[in-house]
């Protein structure tokens, strides 16, 4: 534990200012917000009942907080190109902390979505993180400390899980946002100490007109995937949000095309390597999602005829997928050295291929305890090196002027990932009809993450362009 303590603190230690809090002020704030973004799922039942809701109602509680972070990310991530990461990430963080306290305090579902819509933002921290940590750490240090806050998104998606249990089921459901509060307030804290001002990275001014249509774009596919299963996939509701958002999409890159500093910059989502980290982001999307609907529901369904289940708590069920959860951390702290000895194209193909091979075992062995603490484990360890290679992947494409708005676009793209998988996992789900869900039904979902895995192997070579640190320090658009 000190050896670990004392690699952290050390990534913190630029060589002006040795023993500076940057990396733990950035590991605490991302933790709050990927603490909260999961704190809430073993709650719903609780808050249907308490709030005197309807299940449909609640699922919004989730889908509010998802399409918010989808709009406002890239705006904020662009924000903090123009007028400075870190005073915009104190903005997000205030706003985050005022979300927590409306939820906190919520009397009726209505209060809590729009809360809820509030507390969005705080996917933002992401991309913020990733572009300080660019700006204020010697380049040696940088693989190793992204892969450390990308590490934390996926431990703190994990704990969410246990601490929103054992709050659901031994206090008031109100604490998960006072907790939520706590954190933000905290966060906003360190960063105001410890994190730079730093001089803004870019010139120009904010495309409200790209960023308006992005997010309606995004909103109108996000709602189509998230509401396709109870209106149906081929109603005119959902096949209309489906064109609305291609419509959008097509002014969108007709608009960007002519703007002077444009949100999205078309040539750099058209350049090879930037598509290919961006498809890796939406594959990975798609195969963590899996895991987050499928090891919980296994865990507390009651065993049926087949004996598929453990019919374990919501608390046991968050604690099984617990060690998956903290195997990101020492994989994404891992990626330094990985990088620095094989180079930059082999952490983000590894992560796959661990990934792929810890789905295969769930698939082949998952009917007791330790099978699914064990394989797991090495699903999280693929998925820490996943994830720390992919704002490191970014860094070397874009120059320091976009890193937040490449970074938060990828971080969105992984969030339809996200939609994506849970929508094909709820499908695999359903086979089983009304009755327990029966074991075939999750091992072709283990089977179905594998080979979305082994496709993110196939796409990774693609992500990485030679002699990317020289050319990094270029727009994509003035490149030979």
């Amino acid at each position: 534990m000190s050896n670990y303590l004392e690699r952290v603190r050390s990534m913190t230690m630029s060589p002006d200012a040795r023993g500076s809090g940057i990396v733990p002020a950035l590991v605490t704030a991302v933790f709050g917000y990927s603490l909260m973004q999961t704190v809430v799922v073993p709650a719903l039942g609780l808050l249907t009942r308490e709030l005197g809701t309807t299940p449909t109602w609640s699922a919004w509680i989730l889908s509010a907080f998802l399409l918010s972070s989808a709009v406002l990310t890239p705006l904020l991530g662009r924000m903090g190109d123009l007028y400075g990461r870190r005073r915009v990430m104190i903005g997000v963080l205030a706003a985050n902390a005022l979300g927590m306290a409306g939820a906190a305090a919520a009397q009726n579902v209505g209060q809590l979505i729009a809360a809820r819509v509030v507390q969005g933002a705080a996917l933002a921290l992401v991309p913020l993180s990733m572009a300080i940590l660019r700006e204020t750490l010697p380049r040696e240090r940088l693989p190793s400390a992204m892969g450390l806050v990308s590490g934390i998104v996926g431990a703190g998606a994990g704990a969410g899980l246990v601490v929103g249990g054992l709050l659901a089921d031994h206090l008031s459901w109100r604490f998960l946002f006072v907790l939520g509060a706590l954190l933000a307030l905290i966060s906003l804290a360190m960063v105001a100490r410890w994190v730079p001002g730093g001089r803004p990275a870019a010139a120009g001014r904010l495309d409200l007109v790209g960023a308006a249509l992005l997010g309606l774009s995004l909103v109108a596919v996000l709602l189509a995937l998230t509401q396709g299963p109870s209106w149906g996939w081929t109603s005119a509701g959902v096949l209309g949000l489906f064109a609305l958002g291609a419509v959008l999409v097509a002014v969108l890159i007709a608009v960007e095309r002519v703007r002077r500093d444009p949100l999205i910059d078309v040539a750099e989502l058209t350049d090879r390597p930037m598509l290919a980290t961006h498809a890796a982001a939406l594959v990975f999307g798609a195969g963590s999602y899996f895991f987050y609907l499928a090891l919980p529901m296994f865990a507390q369904q009651e065993p049926g005829a087949d004996g598929t289940g453990f019919g374990a708590s919501i608390t046991v069920a968050g604690l099984l997928m617990l060690p998956g959860m903290l195997a990101i951390i020492p994989a994404g702290l891992a990626l330094g050295r990985i990088s620095a000895a094989l180079g930059s194209r082999w952490p983000l193909a590894g992560g796959f291929a661990i990934f792929a091979a810890g789905s295969a075992l769930l698939a082949l062995a998952h009917a007791d305890y330790w099978q699914h603490l064990v394989f797991y484990g090495v699903v999280g360890a693929g998925s820490g090196l996943v994830m720390g290679a992919l704002p490191k992947l970014i860094s070397d494409i874009v120059p320091p002027a976009r890193t937040g708005t490449a970074n938060g676009i990828n971080n969105i793209i992984r969030t339809v990932g996200g939609v994506v998988g849970s929508q094909l996992a709820a499908a695999v789900v359903a086979t089983g009809g009304t009755g327990p869900v029966p074991g075939s039904a999750f091992t072709g979902l283990f089977w179905l993450a594998a080979a979305v895995a082994v496709l993110g192997v196939a796409i990774s070579p693609f992500a990485v362009r030679r002699g990317a640190a020289t050319v990094a320090a270029q727009p994509v658009s003035e490149r030979a």
